[in-house]
This record gives structure tokens, sequence and C-alpha cells, in this order.
């Protein structure tokens, strides 16, 4: 595409130089620049983008957009703001995808995963080719990438867009994080039904209040438009049950359709039973009725299900091919994840890293298991502390032995973490047989597995599906299923 037409999705910007270059690719990291590129200096919390256009040139880039001048000669945009740029130019270099797809978009504190994945079985069950973009990778059919972030830049997203169309998509299902939305990551994104799961404490080292953190997810819903056309359909998905959801409701203009279990909604569970192999409810839709009987565990898996219900039967899924499609799912990975070599105790993986999601999962399997519960969970480092003494607090409230210790410690000392964790356990408890901290994640594991009788359950929150760790600045090999698994079979009784 010639730079002159590319500048065409531009209202304000100066230009230097020959506006005529075909340019082949659009990059924002110097070092993936090749011959032909177009360049853009982005300004990050520590790097700024402009420090690389050397580098850029030299790998290959034929022009620049940027905020500051440069001295050189080559060929230059100037603008207010890249990265606002980034997202229109971006949207017009790969053809506007998401005007050609129905995006989905989902955002809350938990949930975002599973829905999104639950979304894009029916839909593919139901004929409709769909493409997902979330925490654990990009998907379309049988490709895959790896995501940095759960949700890209805006350059990334469209790229992936495009991908997507050109492999036969109808559909893309998208997890939209409070930093991605506050940071303008979905601009240039048609989305055309957004899911509102829940709203519990997380993130506030970046957000500080949750006022911010709920402003931050309500971008999504705001930014949908005011217009409606029979053929761009356009729907709010939100939780009737959340005491946020008047909130997300007047933020957006477009169809609401409401869910829950408690309050009366246009999709709801009725008659709910949880056991150790499943979970079997009603659901009653503005659609019909049906019997669930599904074998994804917990009342918090009913919730993500009626999501994934209300978005598909506003894509036109009939209610049988949703029905069908959720009773052959059989999990998402990290996500109550069982680990079984044969033992008579159970070991669960979850992602569950905030206090509501860790006592969802704490008060489910309290639900089936008969004997005790072991919970092996730590907390994030260089992430919101004040979430560390409540989440020790509610696996000593809930299980029936604590193990705390490391999750991500990054660049914080994994024993101050576990110390702020521990001090949520004043007043509460002086009985130290009922918890303990170690360091070592894989020996806190190892030692779990180690005090598990028959009937018992050991519960791994915190990492789920990640295959890695972070200490200091190095990324190391870790995960949680293969560690456990290796335990299991060493001692298995």
């Amino acid at each position: 595409m010639k730079l002159r037409e590319l500048l065409t999705s531009l209202a304000i910007y100066d230009t230097k130089g020959d506006l005529d270059l075909e340019i082949y690719g659009i990059e924002t990291d110097s070092r993936k620049i090749k011959p032909g590129y177009l360049f853009v200096a982005l300004r990050g919390f520590t790097v700024d983008g402009h420090r690389f256009i050397k580098q850029a040139e030299a790998n290959g880039a034929v022009a620049f957009l940027v905020e500051e001048e440069q001295e050189n000669q080559c060929v230059q945009i100037k603008v207010s703001d890249t990265k606002r740029s980034l997202a229109f130019l971006a949207d017009k270099f790969y053809g506007s995808p998401t005007s050609k797809l129905r995006v989905i978009g989902v955002t809350g504190t938990n949930g975002k995963t599973t829905i999104t994945h639950l979304v894009e079985k029916i839909l593919t069950d139901a004929d409709y080719p769909t493409g997902i973009v979330g925490t654990i990778q990009m998907r379309m059919g049988d490709y895959t990438e790896e995501v940095k972030n759960t949700t890209p830049e805006s350059l990334e997203l469209q790229r992936m867009f495009s991908l997507m169309l050109e492999r036969g998509a109808t559909h893309a299902c998208i997890e939209a994080s409070s930093h991605a939305l506050e940071l303008g990551r979905v601009w240039g994104c048609q989305v055309k039904t957004a899911i509102f799961t829940n709203l519990t404490q997380d993130h506030l080292d970046y957000h500080q209040t949750m006022e911010n953190y709920r402003d931050a997810k309500s971008l999504l819903f705001s930014q949908l438009g005011n217009t409606y056309s029979d053929k761009h359909h356009r729907f709010a998905i939100l939780n009737k049950d959340d005491p946020q959801y008047e909130f997300f409701a007047k933020v957006t203009p477009v169809q609401l359709i409401s869910y829950g279990i408690h309050a009366e909604a246009d999709v709801m569970a009725h008659d709910i039973h949880i056991g150790a192999s499943g979970t079997e409810f009603t659901l009653r839709t503005y659609a019909g009725t049906v019997p669930i009987s599904m074998k994804l565990v917990g009342k918090f898996s009913v919730y993500n299900i009626l999501a994934a219900t209300a978005a598909c039967l506003a894509e036109g899924v009939p209610l049988s091919v949703i029905k069908k499609s959720i009773e052959s799912v059989h999990g998402v990975p990290g996500r109550f994840e069982r680990v079984d070599a044969g033992q008579k105790y159970a070991v669960i993986v979850d992602y569950a890293h905030t206090p509501d999601s860790l006592e969802n999962v704490l008060k489910t399997a309290r639900e089936f298991i008969p004997n005790k519960i072991y919970c092996v969970v730590g907390c994030g480092g260089d992430r919101d502390r004040t979430k560390r003494p409540i989440m020790a607090r509610i696996a000593a409230q809930y299980a029936d032995y604590a193990i705390y210790t490391s999750d991500n410690p990054r660049s914080e000392d994994p024993q101050q973490i576990l110390d702020d964790m521990v001090a949520g356990l004043s007043g509460m408890t002086s009985d130290s047989s009922k918890y303990t901290s170690m360091v070592d994640r894989k020996k806190a594991i190892e030692h779990a597995i180690s005090l598990a009788n028959e009937g018992d359950c050991v519960i791994i929150a915190g990492k789920g599906h990640e295959t890695y760790q972070i200490i200091k600045d190095h990324v190391l090999p870790f995960d949680d299923r293969v560690v456990a698994l290796v335990a299991i079979q060493a001692g298995i009784k």
C-alpha cells in the first residue's frame, strides 16, 4: 500500500519526504523491521520508541510515524499521538477486518478466558468459523500463536483479525483487559457484542481505585456506538447479579441481554446441582428452556455458560445447538483443570489469582470433597499488594490447610510477598498447624500432594495454564500441572 493512501486514515499530521513510497508492513519494534516497513515510535512507561529510530532505519524502515521531528532525512509523519494514530493506520493497512467480522469482546475480573473459549466452541459447532485472542493464545482453527498480553496492541490485533478472515472466520472472540481498554489497544476495532462478567478486586496497583477499574472496563461498552442497522446488530451482555449491572447498563446505548442466577434475567439457571464430575441445571432463556448436564464444575462455571449462551443466542445460534455444544465441553486449560494419574485424591489446577476467584474455586471444591482441602496459593510480585492478605485469609478460611508460596515474584523478594500474605491472618488464627509458607513453589506443590489422602483435594491456585515462572528478570519453565503430575506419580496412594 502506498504511504499516501495509508495516511488517508488520519486527519491531522505533518509530513516530510516522499509519500508515494510503497509500505510493505508496519512495526513498533525496531528489531522486527524489514525493508519497506513503516516504523511507529511509541512512548511506553519505560521505553520511548523514538530512541530506536536509527536501528529501525538500519533494518530497512523507509518511513517513520513520530511525535518529535527527526533531524535525519528519513520520510516522516509527525502526529500528536502515535499510539492513537497507529490504531487507524493498522485498521487501514489490514483492510478494516473488524468491519467484516462479528467481534465479541469479553471483559470483567473473572471468567474472560473461559467465556471466550465457550463462545468459540458454540459458534464453531454452529458452523460459524471463529477465531479467539486471549490469555492463552490466538487461535483460528488449527493455527495458533502465542500472545504477550491478554489483549495485544492495536497493530497486532488488526493483523490477527486479518489472518482470521483469510482463514475463513466469520466471528472473533477477544478478551478485553482493563489495561488494554485504558491504554487504547482496542481502538480501531469494531466490537459488535460486549460481555461483562463481574467486578471484584484486581489490578489496583495500576488503577488505584475500584471506581477507576470499573470505568476502564466500561469503555468496552461505551465504545459500542450509538448506531443500529440490520447488518450490524450490537449487544451488551450483562451479569444482572453483579452490583455494577446498572452502571454498565447506563454507559451503553445498545440492546441489552441480561443473565444471572438470582436476579430475574433474560438468560437464567435454575435447579443447580454441582457434583465432583460436573454440574446440572435448567437453562431458561427467551428462546426456550432446556436441561443442561455438563462436565464443567461450579457455580462460577454456570455464570460463564450463561454469558456464552446469551452471546450465542444473540448471534442466532439455536438453543439446541448451544445445549449440545455446552455438554460436549471438557474444560479450558488451567481452569479447574484436574491432574489425574489414578490417585485416590483430587488435584485441581486453577488460574484463580484474585480474592473472588480463589473463594469461588475453594467453595466449589468444598461442595463435593468429603475430606480435607489443601490449598497452594501465592500472589504475584509488582502487582496489587492490597489483595495479598485477603487471598491468605480466604485460603485459611475455606481450606483445611493453606500453603503460601511464590507465584511470579518478578522483581520483589518472594519472602516479603509471603509475609504480606500471612499478615492477613492476624486475629484470624494463631494455629500454625493450619498453614505454612514455602518460597519454592515446586516444593510447596510436592508438600501439599504428600499430605493428601483418599477423599482429599489439593487446589493449586494462581498460575493455571502458565508454563513459566517470572523471577527477577528471568522467565523460567514451570507448569503447575507437570510438577503436580510428577509428584503424584512419585508417591501415588
